[in-house]
């Protein structure tokens, strides 16, 4: 299954930069109090595998309806997600830091982040351990990369610049999202996911070396919660009830992930025909991302001052012109854990 790649951003319309209506769509959001909230359209950043288990217990578990919604819509990715998010075709999205501010600084998109699942990104340098074994930035010289076009060669030439290495000294490779001239020998390194491809070539029978982008000088946050400023403004009770009913279900996914791989395998992505091993092995890995000391101080989704420092110095570093203030609005995920310090509770997995 091929991978998305962080996207660069198709410009927006001027009816999605000057929305004047709600961020939600006006046939099925809409806010009245005499019924709740209504129904909302979640876009997702990829197809519906185990990546969106917390959401798949939060509609499971009737935390969506019990903050008020009707039906919850999760439209899977890739796709425009600023675009749809930003014309008020969804009412929230789920992307990266990148992404998210590449539309807020070149094309001015009314957006923030509200909140994050990932606080660490899952963009990596994947190679055989028998074969390129790239375990340190150094690894890269000398060495042939396949590399997406767009936003992932963006990244990739912010992983070089960061850690000092000449782009003359790497051999960039255009590829597409499958692993296999990894595999195949034509590469010696490919640009990928903690999350996707790493276990789907360790599935196949290969020891995997990976250098993670977030632990080698580009830290930014993912599987981000984003939204329009106008929604932030004048529907910020809609807001809080979907962050508080997405805490719910992270919280089940922390104690239970092999129940979120089988919602993803079994029910939300069963025409995907889905591998239960391998959506079990995201699970376990995905955790990792979610849950930092940060969060155990915090809370899930929550971003710290620190995290949004270096999320803005990797954008620096990639070229944007943006600051927090452009990127952030952590003040509604703040009252909500403010108001019920339960959510601020970060589970562990439970023994069976």
């Amino acid at each position: 299954m091929k991978k998305r790649a962080l996207r660069t951003a198709a410009a927006l319309s001027a009816a999605a930069l000057t929305l004047a209506a709600c961020g939600g769509s006006s046939d099925e959001g809409g806010s009245d109090a005499s019924d709740g909230f209504g129904d909302i359209t979640l876009q997702l950043s990829w197809v519906k595998n185990a990546e969106f288990a917390g959401e798949y217990f939060a509609d499971t578990n009737g935390y969506y309806t019990d903050e008020g919604f009707g039906k919850v819509t999760m439209d899977p990715g890739p796709g425009a997600i600023e675009t749809l998010v930003a014309s008020g075709d969804a009412d929230f999205g789920l992307s990266n830091g990148l992404a998210t501010a590449q539309v807020i600084a070149e094309q001015d998109a009314p957006l923030k982040i509200i909140g994050t699942k990932f606080q660490k990104n899952p963009f990596t340098v994947l190679s055989l351990k028998d074969g390129g074994n790239i375990a340190t930035p150094q690894d890269l010289v000398g060495k042939k990369i396949g590399v997406q076009a767009g936003g992932n060669e963006t990244l990739f030439d912010a992983l070089l610049e960061v850690n000092g290495i000449d782009p003359s000294q790497v051999t960039k490779v255009p590829v597409e999202y499958d692993p296999a001239p990894l595999i195949d020998g034509e590469v010696d390194g490919f640009f990928a996911y903690l999350t996707n491809e790493s276990i789907t070539v360790q599935h196949e029978g290969h020891e995997v070396t990976n250098l993670p982008l977030a632990d080698n000088g580009l830290p930014f946050v993912a599987e981000s919660i984003i939204t329009t400023d106008e929604m932030i403004a004048e529907e910020p009770e809609k807001v809080k009830a979907f962050l508080t009913a997405e805490i719910k279900g992270w919280q089940d996914f922390l104690r239970d992930p092999k129940e979120g791989a089988r919602l993803a395998v079994e029910e939300y992505g069963k025409d995907l025909k889905l591998d239960m091993a391998k959506e079990v092995e995201q699970s376990v890995v995905q955790s990792d991302l979610i849950v930092t000391p940060e969060v155990h101080d915090n809370g899930l989704l929550t971003i710290s001052d620190d995290l949004q420092a270096s999320t803005i110095e990797t954008m620096h570093t990639a070229g944007l012109d943006i600051e927090a203030d452009d990127l952030f609005d952590m003040s509604l995920l703040n009252e909500v854990i403010e108001e019920d310090p339960a959510l601020a509770e970060v589970p562990t997995a439970e023994k069976k």
